[in-house]
């Protein structure tokens, strides 16, 4: 059985190298994420041509995801790290204080408006919500809170506000810097980070464009204020051209307990209006130490996988972990494991659709035709752009969908969709007898098999899928 849903790795100090990389991508990575908050341009630079590099030699297809840092909102580095908490301490966060002179009672912050930002009662969560602040009073520039946590506190932790409402501008001079190295790296992905609204992506969207960049958008729904309303939601996952659950400054934001229904609501929101959709924090966090998952990181990959979604990721555990091969291998039999569940390879079809295009018709028939027509094992789609098996794979199906493009960003961006399969292609028109071949080589299809096959009359034009043809393998 084909794994259907992709694996995103973070790249880092652990996998660091042309062995583990190329070891990551026999074991199943199908996109690298690379994480620019930390790091140099050239560095990641290099990074993202080693990979295109051993996929090759591989002969497989890996996305490259482009991280943007975004307006994280930090704590300033200490001058002794870490500093210890108790409960009922009091301290003042203040963004006057230079790097290198905060401590235990006074502690710098690099927002600059968090004093208007906040009010006496609020709760300021740092360090993904490991230590909770109670303001008392805002005296100017300085902040004072009454610690209800106790541990020690390290440099640089992020800050959110419990409920949301610690805005700053979507892209940062550190973002824009690194969108002007991302345009030389060609990525297939730019994840924003804390989108507020649609017109945070617009604005991600013109800049990328000016600098030269054309990979496409992901959106990372971190913040309360993006989900606050459905219909805000909704348009902001318009806007992007796939979406990010990051889970962990959104479960801070609005607590643990609304995370549930929430990464399920916005899983099936993006399947709904045709966007891809990653799953990510923490998901086999256990594994940065130990070579075995935890039960409940394994059910928590599998929720995800029933949920719909296109992707899950890993960040610390391949990025910092002492284990990052083993995460991904672990986390492939996961997923395969979720995917024999009957529900994961079920359709709701759609039926009280009216479909708005002849792209869409097409690709809602064949997975229909696929999931009730005994005996098809294949779905080939001949696309330039990729987007007749997105909206395939929007629908659940155990049968796998195989997209044969002659254009390999095309072939490196299918590698993010459920289910979707890249073929290369050598020439515009394949011939659908040469198509059927190769997934018979593949070992995917045997004869007598039946494979649904999609396709445009006029070669080489963008979304102009029209064609539906039911052949038999010879």
């Amino acid at each position: 059985m084909m794994r259907r849903t992709k694996i995103v790795a973070t790249v880092g100090p652990a996998c660091d190298s042309r062995e583990r990389l190329g070891e990551m991508i026999a074991a199943g990575v199908n996109v690298f994420r690379l994480n620019f908050s930390h790091g140099k341009g050239e560095e990641h630079r290099a990074r993202a041509s080693l990979i295109r590099e051993l996929a090759a030699e591989q002969e497989r297809y890996v996305g490259l995801l482009g991280d943007l840092q975004g307006p994280k909102i930090r704590l300033r580095t200490l001058a002794e790290d870490p500093v210890t908490l108790s409960e009922g301490d009091e301290l003042i966060l203040d963004t006057r204080l230079a790097d290198g002179e905060g401590d235990a009672t006074h502690l710098g912050v690099d927002h600059e408006p968090l004093a208007r930002s906040v009010s006496a009662g609020d709760t300021l969560l740092i360090d993904d919500g490991r230590f909770r602040l109670t303001v008392l009073s805002v005296d100017g520039e300085a902040v004072r809170c009454r610690s209800e946590s106790r541990g020690k506190l390290r440099s640089r932790k992020g800050i959110n506000r419990l409920g949301g409402g610690l805005s700053a501008p979507a892209l940062t001079e550190k973002d824009l810097d690194d969108i002007r190295h991302a345009a030389t790296m060609d990525l297939d992905f730019i994840a924003v980070s804390f989108p507020s609204c649609a017109e945070d992506i617009h604005d991600a969207r013109k800049k990328l464009q000016a600098a030269g960049c054309h990979a496409q958008i992901i959106g990372k729904i971190e913040r309360a204020e993006a989900v606050a309303e459905d219909d805000h939601l909704d348009e902001l996952i318009r806007a992007c051209d796939g979406v990010m659950v990051a889970r962990g400054d959104l479960g801070v934001e609005i607590g643990d307990a609304g995370l549930i229904g929430l990464q399920k609501h916005i899983i099936k929101r993006a399947r709904v209006l045709n966007k891809p959709v990653i799953t990510a924090t923490q998901m086999m966090e256990s594994m940065i130490t130990s070579p075995l998952p935890t039960r409940a990181e394994v059910f928590d990959v599998a929720n995800a996988v029933l949920d719909g979604t296109d992707a899950v990721m890993l960040s610390a555990e391949t990025a910092a972990g002492d284990y990052p091969v083993e995460t991904v291998k672990a986390m492939a039999r996961n997923c395969e494991g979720a995917e024999l569940y009957p529900s994961a390879r079920k359709s709701s079809y759609r039926l009280e659709r009216t479909f708005e295009s002849v792209e869409e018709t097409l690709a809602m028939s064949a997975v229909y035709a696929a999931n009730h027509q005994k005996g098809v094992k294949a779905i080939v789609s001949m696309t330039e752009t990729g987007r007749t098996v997105l909206l395939m794979s929007r629908l659940t199906s155990g049968i796998p969908i195989f997209a044969f493009s002659r254009h390999p960003e095309t072939c490196n961006r299918v590698s993010l969709y459920r289910g979707v399969f890249a073929v290369p292609s050598h020439t515009a028109d394949p011939a659908i007898d040469d198509c059927v071949a190769e997934i018979k080589e593949l070992g995917q299809v045997e004869t007598g098999d039946l494979i649904l096959v999609t396709l445009g009359d006029q070669v080489g034009v963008d979304n102009h899928t029209n064609s539906l043809k039911i052949v038999r393998v010879p």
